[in-house]
């Protein structure tokens, strides 16, 4: 058990990153209280961030990203878990300056690992990963809203992407009408296969005429990507709607108006997986386990080995990356 493989980025000159397969030594990773055997990890934007060195992310080099993680327990100073407990770890500082999974192990406070649930693989779970993690706190953040399927049409932006397609898989089994929004065309097929009930074209949720209001069209939406996608959509929300924002692949900057906040009473609010609280983490996690669990994510994911993840992750920079990349070991 001394030895192991890891995905490691380097800075070999002040400014250039490479990554590498390292063979690394367990008593390089932090003195935490749980130490995990990796079965499976999955690639995200922050990854991809991390790995190309980007100091907002990851402050110390060399360094192995990877901020979702699911495996065996192998030693425990927690007496909550034991040798061979099947668990997961997602968001925390896991994969930012903390080593993460895309290494054969990690080491992790107690609080941040969560029992896997029954009626769930260790597969499927990297197969959500902070994604669909993200999208299942966006959908309980709506009904807790009263949204809900009655309520009419629910758009969500970026919808090819990880969280995008996984949210659109996630409400559609909840019963919601689904409007997806990509300028990908070939994303277009498989949306409506996990249950998009129309395709919108991210040119017309981009508004440029500068009202202050647009015609109501939805009860809620999900965004993935910020900026004026975001800024048109909230313009676009019914009275009293609700704006899941969790990402910003487009901008991080908005730029509204009060106008439909104070003339609508729609609600915008964060979503935060990385810092979640443990109850909600337990709640949304079983919610993926039962009641939201979908049966397309052999179609939604794409597999690879850490020894394959350096295109994937290139591919994720440029905006070319669709669905989810399971990273096994």
């Amino acid at each position: 058990m001394g030895k192991f493989k890891a995905l490691q980025v380097s800075e070999i000159e002040k400014g250039k990153f490479i990554t590498n397969i390292a063979e690394r030594d367990i008593t390089e990773l932090p003195d935490n209280d749980v130490l995990i055997k990796v079965s499976y990890s999955s690639l995200n934007y922050k990854d991809a961030l991390s790995a190309s060195g980007n100091r907002g992310v990851t402050k110390k080099y060399p360094h192995t990203p990877g901020i979702d993680a699911a495996g065996y327990v192998v030693k425990s100073k927690d007496n909550n878990f034991n040798d061979g407990d099947k668990v997961l770890v997602t968001g925390y500082d896991l994969g930012m300056n903390t080593s993460g999974g895309f290494g054969e192990y990690i080491s992790v406070p107690s609080k941040w690992v969560v029992p896997l649930p029954a009626n769930m693989t260790l597969r499927e779970s990297m197969m959500y990963g902070t994604a669909g993690f993200t999208a299942a706190l966006s959908l309980i953040k709506l009904q807790e809203h009263d949204i809900f399927p009655d309520n009419g049409e629910i758009v969500i932006t970026g919808a090819s992407g990880g969280v995008g397609t996984l949210a659109v898989a996630i409400l559609s089994k909840s019963g919601y009408q689904v409007v997806a929004v990509t300028g990908k065309t070939e994303a277009h097929s498989l949306l409506l296969k996990i249950g998009a009930t129309r395709i919108v074209d991210q040119k017309e949720v981009d508004d440029s005429s500068g009202k202050p209001l647009l015609g109501a069209k939805w009860a809620g939406a999900i965004d993935t990507v910020g900026g004026n996608m975001l800024a048109t959509v909230l313009k676009s929300i019914k009275q009293n709607g609700f704006v899941a924002s969790c990402g910003n692949a487009a901008s991080f900057e908005l730029n509204t108006t009060v106008f439909p906040f104070i003339l609508r009473g729609i609600t915008l609010s964060g979503i935060d997986s990385a810092e979640c609280p443990h109850d909600l983490r337990l709640k949304a996690w079983s919610k993926l386990a039962n009641q939201w669990k979908i049966n397309y994510l052999d179609d939604i994911a794409v597999e690879c080995s850490i020894y394959d993840l350096e295109k994937h992750i290139i591919n994720m920079l440029n905006g070319k990356s669709k669905g989810r990349i399971l990273v096994t070991h």
